[in-house]
């Protein structure tokens, strides 16, 4: 499997190195950090490897990805996957990287890269460069942060990142994408995570990187916006006996937008948005009165 034309750079240490493979086992016995990589659009996004390319600067990258196009499957462990993994061989730009394509979702890319393939918990577990923003209160469909939230589960750190791009990019393998810009900044916020300590309450970074970014746009902690991002369509077919998917379309409001959520700071600020996201989703209110409200008669 080759990727060739991939619009970014392999880190210049890497340019002119002999390729030696080392597992990741004798990776860490070299005191190496280990960082997990995987995505939801599949083992062959260019996204994918513009990921790997930042990060493996920054320690030795495993990279488990699902075998086919998996977005918008959330943090789903479907029982319909095979779970089959094939180990390939990857060219980028001339350097080989031996990889696992996984037979299941993302999430299920995230445990058989823990459970089987590494057979220890990783420093960090990355999720991206998706095709796609993923903001708003469709987070949760996102397979993107999915395997980021099924990583933070286990109690590893980890970030998720995704690319503005138009729908008509998001499950595609176009290579009129940069992502040069969004793996910079997919390498600052995984040294920052692989540096740092962070509160207990935050388990994920999402970044969400705009289209037209530079490695001098700034960053900013948001919320995730409450609104709906993207409006669902009903399929177009004469009959339910006929096969239809649900479409969608963007639809989302600046007018009364909270300037400190995610589609705020994308769309109107044209700066990265970084949701520190939490594993507890328990309604933030006063249980005290909530508690009155629901037994009072």
């Amino acid at each position: 499997m080759t990727f060739s034309n991939v619009n970014y750079a392999l880190p210049r240490a890497l340019e002119n190195a002999f390729y030696v493979y080392v597992s990741p086992i004798e990776a860490r016995c070299m005191g190496k950090l280990q960082i997990l990589l995987t995505n939801d659009d599949g083992i062959r996004s260019p996204g994918l490897w513009a990921a790997a390319a930042s990060l493996s600067e920054l320690g030795f990258v495993t990279v488990t990805a699902p075998r086919e196009q998996s977005s918008g499957m959330g943090r789903s462990l479907p029982n319909t996957s095979d779970g089959i993994m094939r180990e390939e061989r990857v060219q980028v730009n001339g350097q080989e990287w031996s990889v696992f394509a996984v037979g299941g979702s993302p999430a299920q890319a995230v445990l058989h890269g823990v459970l089987e393939v590494l057979k220890f918990k990783p420093d960090l577990v990355v999720s991206g460069i998706n095709y796609g923003e993923n903001v708003a209160s469709g987070v949760t469909i996102s397979g993107t942060v999915g395997a980021a939230l099924e990583a933070a589960s286990l109690g590893i750190p980890s970030l998720a990142v995704s690319l503005e791009t138009d729908s008509k990019y998001h499950l595609s393998y176009s290579k009129e994408v940069d992502f040069s810009v969004a793996a910079g900044f997919t390498k600052y916020f995984a040294q920052m995570l692989l540096q740092k300590k962070f509160p207990p309450d935050v388990d994920v970074l999402k970044v969400d990187v705009p289209w037209d970014a530079t490695p001098e746009t700034p960053w900013q902690l948001t919320r995730v916006s409450r609104q709906r991002y993207y409006e669902p369509l009903a399929p177009q077919r004469r009959s339910w006996n006929e096969p239809g998917l649900i479409g969608y379309r963007q639809a989302f409001n600046l007018e009364d937008e909270p300037p400190d959520t995610d589609v705020y700071v994308l769309h109107k600020k044209r700066w990265v948005s970084v949701s520190p996201l939490s594993l507890d989703i328990t309604s933030r209110v006063d249980f005290n009165e909530l508690n009155q409200l629901m037994r009072d008669r």
